[in-house]
């Protein structure tokens, strides 16, 4: 596909909520492996991204969308491909994003206004929610 790499973390159980959107623009012409995970110079992520604002939260609004449908809970990543007539095209989500110095995810939530510390907080807090609730389910019969 052609089209801009376009990347939108997402955080949260029932009511998530969706960063700022970036633009990945690799180093060379395809985005590898060791563009995403070993050189830190691999890829530029680009924010705020260049798109218009509509087109923007569109993206975000369907990361969310994806990230529910899917039943996704705690952290995802929505990857997306925008063409330059402004389709918006899903390409994978990651419930598991890298969470390294390099990595998107937490980039775009410092980006977002919450660093490091806050969103790993933040993921503890959902995690113990998660497991409240599930532990209020009867798994048993007697």
């Amino acid at each position: 596909i052609n089209g801009q790499e376009i990347e939108c973390s997402v955080l949260g159980n029932e009511n998530p909520m969706a960063s700022i959107v970036g633009e990945i623009v690799p180093k060379n012409d395809f985005y590898s492996y060791k563009a995403k995970y070993i050189d830190e110079d691999g890829a530029a992520l680009l924010i705020p991204v260049r798109l218009s604002k509509t087109i923007s939260k569109k993206v975000q609004n369907l990361a969310i969308k994806v990230f529910q449908t899917l039943n996704c809970e705690g952290m995802g990543r929505v990857d997306f491909f925008v063409k330059k007539n402004g389709e918006v095209i899903v390409n994978e989500i990651n419930t598991i994003p890298g969470f390294t110095a390099i990595s998107m995810y937490p980039k775009l939530w410092e980006a977002s206004g919450i660093p490091l510390s806050k969103l790993l907080d933040r993921l503890i807090e959902l995690a113990i929610e998660r497991f409240e609730r599930e532990s209020k389910l009867k798994t048993t019969v007697k």
